[in-house]
């Protein structure tokens, strides 16, 4: 059980603490993931930069995924789950036009027109709060592949066994503090766990500069 996000980053940072004076780039999943990458990012003493992955969801049943995408039009998708519900693939070229609007909307507001670091040959240290499905998650490691890291290490507090099991193989390493069971939602691992504003998100990331 963690008291909040902070003391989550800095759990992580320990156990990163290798990383120090290497060539990473720590990549953060907003909203919540910025909280803890920003610890990350700091006691590494690395550029932190955004991923942000959205989930698609399924028609008339949104918070049930049936994929995710990130802003370069990464897509992973449930196909099992796509054919049980038989959904069109207009509505899923829809929802994924609609979900990288919402992301390039965010990036813009979280970063402005802030330089992005290379990450072509380093290590790229993904960050979130915890992980559930891991549909988000998988999106984003495909979509950091793209741009040639050396190395995904995937750092997160608390996941599910079997989806930790599933995520070591989409990333190079994963460091995962809890693996708990039973396992119903990330929140119930956290004494606090508000959701952050916009704002705050804005916040953490410029005390970086």
């Amino acid at each position: 059980m963690f008291n909040d996000r902070v003391e989550a980053g800095k759990a992580l940072a320990k156990s990163l603490s290798d990383y120090k004076g290497k060539k990473v780039v720590v990549f953060a999943i907003p909203r919540g993931g910025v909280v803890l990458a920003y610890e990350v990012a700091k006691a590494l003493d690395a550029p932190l930069d955004l991923i942000i992955p959205r989930k698609i969801g399924a028609p008339n049943e949104p918070e049930f995924a049936i994929g995710a995408v990130t802003e370069d039009g990464t897509t992973i998708l449930n196909q099992d789950a796509i054919q049980y519900l038989r959904v069109p693939d207009v509505y899923i070229q829809e929802e994924v036009k609609r979900q990288i609007a919402e992301i390039k909307r965010r990036m813009e507001r979280y970063l402005g027109l802030r330089p992005r670091p290379s990450v072509e040959g380093k290590t790229v240290i993904l960050v979130d709060d915890g992980v559930a499905t891991g549909a988000t998650i998988r999106a984003a490691i495909a979509s950091i592949k793209k741009k040639k890291p050396d190395s995904i290490v995937l750092a997160i507090p608390v996941g599910p066994p079997d989806t930790i099991e599933e995520l070591r193989k989409e990333a190079d390493l994963v460091v995962c503090l809890m693996t708990p069971e039973p396992f119903f939602a990330i929140g119930q691992f956290y004494r606090r766990f508000e959701q952050l504003s916009d704002e705050e998100v804005v916040q953490i990331i410029d005390r970086l500069k």
